[in-house]
């Protein structure tokens, strides 16, 4: 069976169960979830390492919500990741958003 990394991208403390809810199904699914939970957002160096796990990934999903998470300058690091990775997007909405 073939595994994919998928990185999964989030503000933190608002979406925890969430987070948890899509790596349980990542890795039951056999696969390789990598995610904040591996590194902290800080400064320039944890921004390339973050970019390194982004570019060997290949699915990223975004979980959002109504946070914006911690920040980088006028950006937060969740929309610097999303600006960042340059996979296929597909949309899909949860709950009653």
């Amino acid at each position: 069976m073939l595994k994919y990394q998928i990185f999964v991208s989030s503000t933190y403390e608002d979406l925890k169960p969430e987070r948890d809810q899509v790596i349980k199904a990542v890795l039951e699914m056999g696969h390789i979830p990598v995610g904040m939970e591996m590194f902290s957002a800080g400064d320039e160096q944890q921004w390339d390492v973050i970019k390194k796990q982004i570019d060997q990934s290949d699915y990223y999903v975004v979980l959002i919500a109504h946070r914006c998470g911690s920040m980088d300058g006028s950006i937060s690091y969740t929309e610097k990741e999303y600006d960042y990775e340059s996979l296929p997007i597909r949309n899909d909405t949860v709950g009653g958003v």
